[in-house]
C-alpha cells in the first residue's frame, strides 16, 4: 500500500473513533430509559411501557455490539486477517438480530398470557408521562447520532439512528395508548405491548437481513454500475470485463478487470489505473480497489 492508501486507512480508523461517540450516547439513554420504563411499567401496571423497556434494552445491546463492533474494525489487519478486521461491525448487527428476536418474543408470549388469563389492570397516569419524556430523549439522540454517522461515514451508526427514530415514534405510541387505557380500557395496554413486540422482531429480520447480506458478500449492483460507467469515462479504459464489489463493516472494497490499448507502456497504463483510483475514491468513498490490466483486442479507429 502506498503512503496515500496508509493515509486513507488511518483517517478511516480515527473516523470510526469519532463514531463511537454516538454509540456511547445511545447506550447511555437506552440504559437509562430502560431502567425507567421497566420500574414505572411495574409501578403503574403497565404492560405497554414495561414492553418498551425491554425494547430499550434490546438498544442497550444493539449499542454495545456496536460499540464493540466499532473498536474491533479499527484492528489493523494482521496475518490472518489480511483485509483487516471491518466485518466486526456485520458480525455485531447480526448477533443483536437474534437478541432482538428473544426479547420480541417474550413481550408477545406477556402480553398474550395477561390477555388470554384477563390479567388487566388499568396503568396509572405516570406511565403515560414517562413514555412522553423517553420520546424527547430518543429523538435528540436520533438527530445527534444521524449528524455524527453522516460526518464520519458510519453505516452503523446512522443504521442506529434510524433505530432512535423509531424508538421515539414507539414512545409516542405507548404514551398515547396508556393515557387511552387509564379511562377504565386497559387492554389498550396490552395491545399496544403486542404491537410492539411486533416491531422488534420487525426491526430484528432487518438487521439481521441487512447484515447477512453483506456477510455473504452480496452487493449492490446499482453501485456496480454507477462505478463502471465512472471508470469507462477514462478514454484509454476501453473495458470493463471484472468489476466486484464487496462491503467489510462500512468499506466499499473492488476487484477491476479494464482492457487498454496494448501499445500503452506499464508506466503509462500504471498512471492511468492509479487516476482511476483516485476518482473512485474521491467521488464514491471507496475503500481498497485492486486493479488487473489486459490488452484490449478490438477496433481503436
Amino acid at each position: 500500500m502506498d503512503k496515500g492508501g496508509w493515509y486513507f486507512v488511518v483517517n478511516r480508523s480515527d473516523q470510526l473513533k469519532q463514531a463511537e461517540k454516538g454509540a456511547i450516547i445511545s447506550l447511555t439513554a437506552y440504559i437509562f430509559l430502560a431502567l425507567l420504563k421497566i420500574t414505572i411499567g411495574s409501578y403503574a401496571n403497565s404492560q405497554a411501557l414495561s414492553a418498551d423497556g425491554v425494547n430499550n434494552f434490546t438498544d442497550t445491546i444493539a449499542s454495545i455490539t456496536v460499540l464493540i463492533g466499532l473498536k474491533l474494525s479499527r484492528k489493523p489487519a494482521d496475518n490472518e486477517h489480511r483485509y483487516g478486521h471491518w466485518k466486526a461491525e456485520n458480525v455485531a448487527s447480526l448477533v443483536t438480530s437474534f437478541i432482538m428476536v428473544v426479547a420480541g418474543f417474550e413481550v408477545l408470549s406477556k402480553a398474550f398470557k395477561n390477555l388470554v388469563h384477563h390479567e388487566l389492570e388499568s396503568p396509572e397516569p405516570i406511565a403515560a408521562a414517562v413514555g412522553l419524556f423517553s420520546a424527547v430523549v430518543m429523538f435528540g439522540v436520533y438527530i445527534y447520532n444521524t449528524r455524527l454517522g453522516k460526518k464520519y461515514t458510519s453505516s452503523s451508526l446512522v443504521a442506529m439512528a434510524k433505530d432512535n427514530f423509531s424508538d421515539a415514534l414507539t414512545s409516542i405510541g405507548t404514551a398515547v395508548a396508556v393515557f387511552a387505557a387509564t379511562f377504565k380500557l386497559p387492554i389498550l395496554d396490552q395491545i399496544t405491548a403486542i404491537v410492539i413486540g411486533i416491531i422488534i422482531l420487525k426491526t430484528a429480520y432487518d438487521i439481521f437481513k441487512e447484515s447477512s447480506f453483506y456477510l455473504s458478500d452480496g452487493f449492490d449492483l446499482d453501485l456496480l454500475k454507477q462505478y463502471k460507467e465512472e471508470i469507462l469515462k477514462i478514454p484509454t479504459i476501453k473495458e470493463v470485463p471484472v468489476l466486484r464489489g464487496r462491503l467489510l463493516g462500512a468499506n466499499i472494497f473492488l476487484d477491476i478487470t479494464v482492457r487498454m490499448d496494448p501499445e500503452l507502456t506499464v508506466r503509462k497504463s500504471h498512471d492511468i489505473v492509479d487516476e482511476m483510483e483516485k476518482q473512485l475514491q474521491q467521488k464514491f468513498g471507496i475503500f481498497d480497489i485492486d486493479v488487473h490490466v489486459e490488452p484490449y483486442e478490438g477496433d481503436y479507429k
